[in-house]
């Protein structure tokens, strides 16, 4: 029996993650739970599974729940310090990060220092903080297990082989809305058609990443941390599909890839479940059915945020978690209608050509340089509306 804590459990992972483990409650039970303003959801979350310890954003929603919930011995915390209590509990050996950006960092990083076992969702974490985590997670003994799809993919591949036998590792891309959208049509795209994902029902933050492929350069960054893979040995191929979700390429010239259908329900079966595959209810992968895979090169002219993704981790330090800060305002803004679709690249790549990297050495210093770049998109954007 392992006991869970999720960490955003309201969201799509979290909703998801919670599918799986009511599938198996003689394999796991739910510790902890955390959630944003969804409040009504969580109630019925902690109705179901009854967990010992739950965090909520705002201070007036723990006082909403602790009106409404009969248990007094369940612990109702508020704020990013409820957040860390619940990441932190004692009773749990292993945490679901799926809080969504750039808030999931401090109570993952947390978790991680009080010695427990990390399912991966948010890729943020890696991103914004990938050298501090690493050392971190090694100082610690623990795992990091990756939830993306694509990072379960390449960790599933790589099971069983040498790491110095790897040539590439290659991340496969759905494409997204606009895959075969001129630029031309994608400046006057709205929120409601970038939220029209093909394949996947994710929340709205990273379906807009996957519409601008912004997602995938998070990707990118996240594997050279979680595999110690040099970025140059990292490639993206659009597969439109989603049925393979990554390879891993050997220098003797095999590939090993992993397929499935386009349910995160799989990634993060494995996750909690790891090294074991367990048995769920979806049904099976028919290729018969689907007939053809195809691939293709993504076009980085249309798809600006990738390169910028690659410029930020060749460059380093603080550089990543300055492009994750203002891509986080500038798909908010795009949300809000404030800007079109293609300005979420131009408002990126302006921040990062002012900002001078420094060194991160520190969560603090991580903060400092995300709360620098975001101020810095909200002036941009104020000044693009004149």
């Amino acid at each position: 029996m392992k006991n869970i804590v999720i960490l955003g459990s309201t969201g799509s992972i979290g909703v998801t993650a919670l599918r799986v483990i009511r599938q198996n409650p003689e394999k796991y039970k739910v510790v902890g739970l955390t959630a944003g303003r969804n409040v009504q959801l969580l109630f019925r979350q902690i109705a179901e599974f009854k967990p010992k310890a739950v965090a909520v954003l705002q201070r007036k929603d723990a006082v909403w729940l602790k009106n409404r919930l009969p248990d007094k011995d369940l612990k109702i915390y508020s704020g990013e310090d409820g957040f860390v209590k619940v990441a932190t509990l004692a009773e749990s050996d292993i945490v679901i990060s799926s809080i969504m950006g750039a808030a999931g960092l401090i109570p993952t990083f947390s978790a991680i220092k009080a010695g427990k076992d990390i399912a991966l969702a948010n890729k943020e974490t890696m991103v914004m903080a990938g050298p501090i985590v690493v050392e971190e997670v090694k100082k610690r003994g623990v795992f990091v297990i990756p939830v993306d799809s694509e990072h379960s993919a390449i960790f599933q591949s790589i099971q069983g082989h040498p790491k110095d036998g790897i040539k590439r590792i290659i991340l496969t891309a759905s494409g997204g809305p606009f895959r075969n959208t001129s630029l031309e049509e994608m400046a006057n795209v709205t929120p409601e058609q970038a939220l029209k994902h093909p394949n996947w029902k994710m929340g709205k933050k990273i379906t807009i990443d996957s519409a601008t492929m912004m997602n995938k350069g998070l990707e990118v960054i996240e594997a050279r941390w979680l595999f110690d893979i040099p970025v140059d040995k990292i490639d993206i191929l659009v597969h439109p599909q989603s049925i393979i979700h990554s390879m891993v390429e050997y220098k003797d010239g095999s590939i090993i890839a992993q397929l499935g259908i386009p349910d995160m329900a799989i990634p993060i079966s494995y996750a909690l479940s790891y090294p074991h595959h367990i048995k769920n209810d979806l049904p099976s992968l028919e290729l018969d059915k689907i007939g053809i895979l195809s691939f293709e090169k993504p076009d980085l002219k249309r798809f600006r945020c990738i390169g910028l993704a690659y410029d930020a981790i060749r460059i380093g330090g603080s550089m990543p978690a300055v492009m994750n800060g203002a891509n986080e305002i500038a798909v908010e803004a795009f949300l809000r209608k404030e800007i079109g679709f293609l300005d979420i690249p131009v408002i990126i790549e302006k921040i990062m050509s002012i900002h001078e990297p420094f060194p991160i050495n520190s969560i603090a210093s991580v903060m400092e340089a995300d709360r620098w770049a975001r101020q810095k998109a909200r002036d941009v954007i104020k000044s693009m509306q004149g």
